[in-house]
Order: C-alpha cells, then sequence, then structure tokens
C-alpha cells in the first residue's frame, strides 16, 4: 500500500488554537500529560505510614524534578510550619550536646535572646564584683574573721600566760616559748636549766600544745567559713546580678519547659563558677602592660560562649513545610557535621561547630535527591537508609568506622526525623535498587513513573501553548505566534515518533523554544514564529550533522556503494539509524545474499565475525524458521546462504534489517532481481509478518537525502512496516516529494507484500496442493531450494561411488520421486 502525503505528517492548524500571540494566555495551572505520576506523588505525599517515600522515574527531560517539587510544594503550603531545632551545652557532659525544639519561628528569636544575655553577662558579671557593697560586705567578713582569730588566739595567749609560756610565730608555725622572770627562756639557757625546771616546762608545754592544735584546728575553721561565707557573697551577687536577666527570659519561654529547664542551667553554671570568673577578674586588675596574666597562667579570658545558642533549622522564613531539594548530597550534606578548629597546635570544637543537614532543614516535610548523586557519593545511601529507618537524624563521623586510630569528637543528641524522601532517577536504577537492595522495597514503596509522551488530542496543544506562555515570562524570552505554537506542537509529535502523541520531554522543548526565539531576535522580529522555529531546527541538525553530511559524501562519491537506480538479484537497499549523541539519522546499507549448494544453512557472516549484537543475530536465525515452515514441509531445507551488511566496519544491533535479509535471500534463491531505488526497513518472524521497527521517520529521511543528492527519478522510495505508519512525522520537503510524486513510501504488512513490490512479479500464494503458481517468486523460491536439494544429495552420492547422476536425480525430483527424495 502506497501510502499519501496526509499519511505522512500530522499537522498542528495554527486557526484551531484560538489566539495570536502566547502573551494573551492565562498561566498553565496543571501538569502536561502525567496524570499517572501526579496520583502516585499526591498519595505517596498524602499516606503517613512508614515506608511510602517516593522514587520519581522517567528519562532525563520529562520535567520529573519541576513536577514534583511544584506538587509538593503545592502540598507543604497547606502545612503547619514544622519546629526548628538548635543544639545547647550540656553543662553535665560536654561532648554530648543537647537538642532543643522550639515552634517554628521561634528558634532565631531564641538565638538573639541568648545572644544578648551573653552580651549583658560581659558587662554584669565584671561589675558586680566592683560595685562598693560587694567590696565593703567582703571588708566586713575579712575584718570579721580577723576579730574571731584574734579572739582565739588571745584566748590561746592567756592560758599560754598563765603556765608561763609565750606564742611565737616562725615560719614553722606557733610555738610556745617557756617564760622564766618575765623573760622568754631560749633553746641555749632552756639547756642549761636544772631537770627539775625542765621537767616542770615540758609538762606543762605538753599540756598546752593540744591546746595550740586545738586552736589551729578552729583558725583553720575559721578560715573556712569564712571563705564559704564569702563564696555565698559572691554567688548571691552574681544571683542578684543575673536572675533578673535569666527570669525575664524564663517567662518569654514559659510554656517551653526544655529551654527553662536550659535557662536553670545556665543559672546554675554561673554561680558554680563564680570563683573562677572572680580570679580572672582580679588577674587582669593585677596585670601591669605585657602579655595579659590570665593568659601565662593559662587561662581564657571568660566569654560565656558555652550559654550561646548553636540555632541548625531556622524556619522564620518558612511558609507551611519546608520543600528541599539537595543538589550534593553527600553523607555530611545529609546528616550534618562536626567541624573542628586548629587552637595551638591541636583540633578542638564543641557545640557551636555544629552544622544541620538537609535532613534537619527538610524535617517535618519534604526533602528531593537524585539518586544517582546519592548512590555515587561515599556512605551516603546508607546514611540515608539508616535515618529513615530509625526515623532520627545522628549527626556522627561517618568515617570514624574507618580509622585505625579513633579521634575524640562531639556525640550530639539524635533528633526524631518526620519526613518525606522522593528519590528522583532513570528507571535502570529504580529496578535495579528494588531487584537488589530489600531496605529500598522498605522505605521506597511509591513509584511515581513519568512518561514520554501523551496524547495528542484537541486541548493538549493550548496546553503546550500556556507552557510556552509561562517560559516566555520566566525567561523573558519574545512570545510566540499561534503558527510558532503549531510549529513546536508538531516537533513534540515528530519527538514522540508517534502522530496521535505528544512528547513530555520538555527539556528539549524548552531548549527549541530558547533557539527559536534566539532566531527570532536576530531577525529582528517582535513574535517567534513558525519560521523561526525552522530555523531553530534546521540549525541544531546543522550543527549536528557533519558525519552524516560526510557519510553522504562517501555515497556520491562511490566510496560508500549504494544503488539509486536499476536491479540487482540479492541485492537490497536496507536502513539503519546512527546515533551520534543527541542526534540520530538515517543511513541507507547494502544488504547481500548469496545461496548455493550444501548444508552449511543461512550464515550471517556478520553474526559470525561477531559484529552482530543479540537482537540483530535473533533477527538472522529467524530467516531459516521462515525458509523451513514455508517451504521445507515436503523436502529438506538443504542449502548454504551467506548473508551480509556490505562494507560494515562497526557492530550492528537490532532487528530492524531482518526484512531487508529475507528479501535478499529471496532474491538470490529465485533469481528474481530486486529494485534498487527501493530501500527496505522492517523486522520480521518467523510466519513472513514484517514488524514494527524504530526510528522510521529516520530511516525515510536517510535514504531520500541519498535519492535527491543523486537526482529524484519519480520511482524511488522506502518500504517500511504497516504498523509503523502511526509513527510517520516526516519533514516537510519528503511530505512535498511525494505529494509531487518525485518519491514513495510503502507499508507493508507481509513479507509477500514487499517481494513483490521489490521484484515486480507476484509473491504467489499456496493452492490447495501446497503448490505456487507459476511465474511467482515463492513458485521460483520452491524450486531453487528442491533443486538444491537434490544436487547437493546427488553429489554426495556420487562422492560414495554409486547411485544415479546428477542429471537423473534432477530429473526424478520433478516427477512422483520428489516426494520420495524429499523424506
Amino acid at each position: 500500500m502506497e501510502l499519501t502525503p496526509d499519511q505522512l505528517r500530522q499537522t498542528c492548524e495554527p486557526s484551531s488554537l484560538g489566539f495570536t500571540s502566547t502573551e494573551e494566555l492565562p498561566s498553565l495551572d496543571t501538569t502536561i500529560g502525567q496524570e499517572r505520576a501526579v496520583r502516585a506523588v499526591s498519595f505517596g505525599v498524602d499516606i503517613a505510614s512508614p515506608g511510602y517515600h517516593l522514587y520519581g522515574l522517567g528519562p532525563a527531560g520529562t520535567g520529573k524534578t519541576t513536577t514534583i517539587k511544584a506538587l509538593l510544594e503545592s502540598r507543604a503550603a497547606k502545612r503547619a510550619v514544622p519546629g526548628d531545632w538548635c543544639y545547647v551545652n550540656n553543662f553535665a557532659d560536654p561532648e554530648k550536646p543537647r537538642a532543643l525544639e522550639l515552634p517554628g519561628g521561634r528558634g532565631a528569636a531564641f538565638r538573639a535572646d541568648m545572644e544578648q544575655l551573653v552580651e549583658e553577662l560581659k558587662v554584669e558579671v565584671p561589675r558586680a564584683f566592683e560595685a562598693d557593697e560587694y567590696q565593703k560586705e567582703g571588708e566586713r567578713l575579712q575584718e570579721e574573721l580577723q576579730k574571731q582569730q584574734q579572739s582565739v588566739m588571745e584566748e590561746l595567749k592567756k592560758e599560754a600566760e598563765s603556765k608561763g609560756f609565750a606564742l611565737v610565730q616562725t615560719p614553722r608555725g606557733i610555738v610556745l616559748a617557756p617564760v622564766i622572770d618575765g623573760e622568754v627562756v631560749t633553746p641555749e639557757e632552756f639547756g642549761k636549766l636544772d631537770d627539775e625546771t625542765t621537767r616542770s616546762i615540758e609538762g606543762r608545754q605538753e599540756e598546752l600544745q593540744e591546746k595550740v592544735r586545738d586552736t589551729m584546728r578552729r583558725m583553720q575553721q575559721l578560715q573556712k567559713e569564712a571563705k564559704g561565707r564569702l563564696k555565698e557573697l559572691d554567688r548571691h551577687v552574681i544571683r542578684f546580678a543575673v536572675e533578673h536577666l535569666l527570669e525575664e527570659l524564663r517567662s518569654s519561654y514559659s510554656e517551653l519547659p526544655d529551654v527553662v529547664g536550659f535557662l536553670d542551667e545556665v543559672r546554675d553554671d554561673l554561680l558554680d563558677k563564680v570563683q573562677e570568673f572572680k580570679e580572672l577578674r582580679q588577674g587582669e586588675q593585677q596585670q601591669s602592660g605585657g602579655f595579659p596574666l590570665n593568659l601565662m597562667q593559662g587561662q581564657q579570658k571568660p566569654t560565656f560562649d558555652e550559654y550561646r545558642v548553636n540555632l541548625i533549622v531556622d524556619n522564620s522564613a518558612t511558609e507551611g513545610a519546608p520543600v528541599v531539594l539537595e543538589r550534593n548530597p553527600t553523607a555530611q550534606n545529609l546528616l550534618g557535621r562536626v567541624e573542628h578548629e586548629a587552637r595551638f597546635g591541636a583540633l578542638v570544637t564543641n557545640f557551636s561547630m555544629i552544622r544541620g543537614g538537609a535532613l534537619h532543614r527538610a524535617n517535618g516535610g519534604y526533602l528531593i535527591l537524585e539518586a544517582r548523586d546519592v548512590l555515587t557519593r561515599p556512605f551516603a545511601w546508607n546514611a540515608l537508609k539508616r535515618a529513615l529507618k530509625n526515623a532520627e537524624v545522628k549527626i556522627e563521623s561517618i568515617a570514624a568506622e574507618y580509622m585505625a586510630i579513633a579521634t575524640r569528637s562531639l556525640e550530639p543528641q539524635s533528633i526524631p526525623l518526620d519526613v518525606k524522601v522522593v528519590l528522583i532517577g532513570e528507571p535502570m536504577l529504580y529496578y535495579l535498587l528494588h531487584n537488589l537492595d530489600e531496605d529500598f522495597r522498605e522505605l521506597f514503596k511509591v513509584k511515581a513513573d513519568f512518561a514520554t509522551h501523551t496524547d495528542w488530542d484537541q486541548e493538549m496543544p493550548r496546553l503546550y501553548a500556556r507552557f510556552l506562555a509561562d517560559l516566555c515570562r520566566h525567561e523573558e524570552l519574545r512570545h510566540f505566534s499561534a503558527d510558532g505554537v503549531a510549529a513546536i506542537v508538531e516537533h513534540a509529535a515528530r519527538m514522540a515518533a508517534d502522530r496521535e502523541k505528544l512528547a513530555t520531554r520538555f527539556g528539549e522543548i524548552v531548549d527549541l523554544a530558547r533557539e527559536a526565539s534566539y532566531w527570532a531576535g536576530s531577525n529582528g522580529a517582535r513574535l517567534t514564529t513558525a519560521a523561526a522555529v525552522r530555523r531553530a531546527i534546521e540549525e541544531k541538525v546543522y550543527r549536528s550533522n557533519r558525519v552524516e553530511e560526510r557519510l553522504r559524501e562517501m555515497v556520491r562519491d562511490g566510496t560508500i556503494l549504494i544503488d539509486t537506480e536499476g536491479e540487482a538479484a540479492g541485492q537490497v537497499n536496507g536502513l539503519a539509524v546512527l546515533m551520534l549523541g543527541d542526534y540520530a539519522f538515517g543511513k541507507p546499507s547494502r544488504i547481500t545474499a548469496r545461496t548455493f549448494v550444501g548444508n552449511a544453512g543461512v550464515v550471517n557472516i556478520d553474526r559470525e565475525t561477531k559484529l552482530g549484537g543479540r537482537i540483530h543475530n535473533k533477527g538472522a536465525l529467524i530467516l531459516a524458521g521462515y525458509l523451513g515452515g514455508r517451504f521445507a514441509q515436503e523436502i529438506p531445507l538443504a542449502l548454504s546462504a551467506s548473508i551480509t551488511f556490505e562494507q560494515l566496519y562497526e557492530g550492528v544491533e537490532g532487528d530492524s534489517a531482518s526484512s531487508a535479509e529475507l528479501y535478499a535471500l529471496l532474491s538470490s534463491l529465485a533469481g528474481a532481481p530486486v529494485r534498487q531505488d527501493l530501500a527496505v526497513t522492517g523486522s520480521v518472524n518467523q510466519h513472513g509478518q514484517v514488524q514494527a521497527i524504530g526510528g522510521v521517520n529516520e530511516k525515510i529521511e536517510g535514504f531520500f537525502d541519498v535519492c535527491r543528492m543523486r537526482g529524484l527519478t519519480g520511482r524511488q522510495g522506502v518500504l517500511i512496516p504497516a504498523a509503523n505508519v502511526r509513527n510517520l512525522m516526516l519533514r516537510e520537503d519528503v511530505v512535498h516529494a511525494v505529494q509531487e510524486g518525485a518519491f514513495h513510501i510503502h507499508a507493508v504488512s507481509t513479507i509477500d507484500e514487499g517481494i513483490a513490490l521489490l521484484t515486480g512479479r507476484p509473491a504467489g500464494a499456496p493452492g490447495e496442493d501446497g503448490s505456487y503458481p507459476e511465474g511467482t517468486v515463492n513458485r521460483a523460491v520452491r524450486d531453487r531450494l528442491r533443486e538444491l536439494a537434490v544436487r547437493g544429495r546427488s553429489f554426495a552420492r556420487s562422492e560414495r561411488g554409486g547411485g544415479r547422476d546428477a542429471e537423473g536425480d534432477d530429473n526424478g525430483a520433478s516427477g512422483s520421486g520428489g516426494p520420495r527424495e524429499g523424506r
């Protein structure tokens, strides 16, 4: 069946769109062609059960990320703002910082309040020790201590004097010295005393010695009590200085018990460090220029940094639930990290150096990740799964377990996790993960499958127009005229390779729209018209088709042998598609077949030389099945045949040339020349049915370009499978040539239809006795196969030295002996 021009291309009439320019159109409020994926995302977002995270799969450019992000943002806007999270110092164990949750938006205020508190503490704490009341009270306590100590010493002194001793202060402490006649006896004088006097003095001294020890203990007790009163004074002073500050904060956050508890811990820590603050203050007062005394003593000036707040999640500017798209999902960027800084040659850290990750920012909302990025970042995939399974975010050193020597770091308190994760990636990754990773099946139970095309109905071109209108407004491109939109829609149908479908690979549509706007601007046009769209398509082809033009030149020069006129037996023009990145083009190739006596069967040279891929080899093996099923029901299939792509120096894959190979084989067997002005594409099954193939538009256009280069004769054309008619969206120049009768496109459903077109002879249908009519291709093939079988058998007999000669066998084959020979 020869196709008419209206079967070769579907057109979009600009007048049917109902507008002059896309600037008249409203914004697009729906997703184009992704109903299945949208329903899946909606389901995955709404279901609250664990494990229902999502995987959005589809080829690149189908708008997966944009669509999912828009859907999530619309859902997120209706949800409450999640809480803020911060880390604070754990005064009991600084290596295990505590996590505090505050209502959304209040974390920043709490951090600012604590910053203000720290600044006020820097002023109020030193000032408290400088107050006159504090100085006077301290002096009073010192005077009281001195009076008490003096009273105790006076009591001891009186008792010593009553027993004839004086108290002498020495570097070793208080010593009892005997007194005789009002004079202190020196050790030399004491040695000259008589024994009775000496024994009397020593006896009284021993009695007093216990009293001295009791007095010293009492003195120490007084000193200790005085220190306690001074410390209590210091605590009272600090409490008085900071209590009103903390009380204001407690009042502001009274409904948050964890925050109030932290403020109480701040107060207690301040009171516990009173002496430290006081001593450092005294050290500063004692320094007299040069290097600060406190640093010389290994001390640091109090900064009160331990009372600050490290806010890692701030939702003060968030409306609804957060939607986070993490472009670099490393393990640390997902879970957060603990940073270090060099100080005096060592790496140190504290709670203020904790940094949150994407899971923290998305907590209470949605996290979007590229599947390939997560899988290729070390430790990231396992870290993500662990967080989702445990429903918590725990910041830890991922590489610590792989280090030979453990390093000291923080162990921040884990944070509860409530997030919906959406992975976006290609289908291959989804199926690999589903088959190989049990955790993936448990965690990502919702599949959002994005389609590459949608139905071309009456409404779809208008949706495309609104999409282009939004693009023009967003990127400040020139708006499209109605015929410009129609040209985009027709190109989308060509991208889909289906006259009844439109492609939804909007990444490529956007690129075409941008380039068309550019070419419209280069011509000074206000709107982007169909001419600009065609120019953009042509320019992109020109940028990519250098190899195609070089191959065409080689055909023209005779380097690559392709006939576009005349006839030849066993020779057919096959069609293939070459892919060069984002550019595909059709390339005609000569396929030849030779048949001869033997039992090797059908040998595909490309298969034997390992140039053929698995699918191509399968197609080649089908040929023998077709021949045997049709022609070897009564005679053996005894032949040798070779088939190959001539001038093929690289691999070949696919079965789209199997029908061309079969035509070449039938032509060689029947001795029927094949028209070289027709090219062939299509796969075949064992029943001789021609099946659909891919790249039909590029294949037709590739042969058309070669024929046009050599000159169109009006007889040239292409045979395609009838099942591919709906895939035709040919270039306008090809359609015009068909309309003018300069080129022809035939659709065939069976090998019989194709061989009849190629040879100009009927294929022939079997009669009731299974024979084919005289003059048909199938009759000639059957006769030749019988001849090859008989000749092969006769040759074998003659080689063994017996039996009839070849001529007798050949004659017998035409009579009643034929069936007997076949058996």
